[in-house]
This record gives structure tokens, C-alpha cells and sequence, in this order.
């Protein structure tokens, strides 16, 4: 009678070890998901910034451009001279 009763809280204690070790595999499996996640977002952000980049280039370059046209085109003001008195 007193084995049974040693069968039984030893059946308990596995069950609980078998039910930590499958949470842990559960944790496992979510922190590879999430790494994988958080890989797939840099990445898009590095590609994000890369085309930013780009961009910033392009307008710096135009602007560059149009201020050559206004000098090119705009006639400069003759200084007026200052008269002493």
C-alpha cells in the first residue's frame, strides 16, 4: 500500500519535469522566432537607411544644381560705393 502511494508522487513529479521541459522548448522556439523577427527588421531598417541615404544625396545634389542656375542667371547687384563726408 505504501508504494502505491510512492507511485503516485513520483508519477506526479515526472509529469511536472515532463511539463517544465516542454515549456522550456516552448521558450526556445519563441526566442529563435523572435531573433529571427528582430534579424528581418534590421534588415529593412538597414535597407531603409541605405535608400534615405540615397534620397538625401539626390535633393542635396539638385539643390546644388538650382543654386548654379540662380547665380547663373541672376545678375549680381553692383556694390553701392559709400560717399564720405
Amino acid at each position: 500500500m505504501a508504494l502505491e502511494g510512492y507511485g503516485l508522487i513520483l508519477a506526479v513529479i515526472l509529469g511536472t519535469l515532463a511539463a517544465i521541459v516542454y515549456s522550456l522548448r516552448i521558450l526556445v522556439l519563441l526566442d529563435r522566432k523572435i531573433a529571427r523577427m528582430e534579424a528581418h527588421v534590421e534588415s529593412l531598417v538597414k535597407a531603409l537607411l541605405k535608400e534615405e541615404d540615397l534620397e538625401l544625396k539626390m535633393i542635396s545634389k539638385e539643390l546644388e544644381d538650382i543654386s548654379k542656375i540662380k547665380k547663373a542667371v541672376v545678375p549680381k547687384k553692383p556694390k553701392a560705393s559709400k560717399k564720405k563726408k
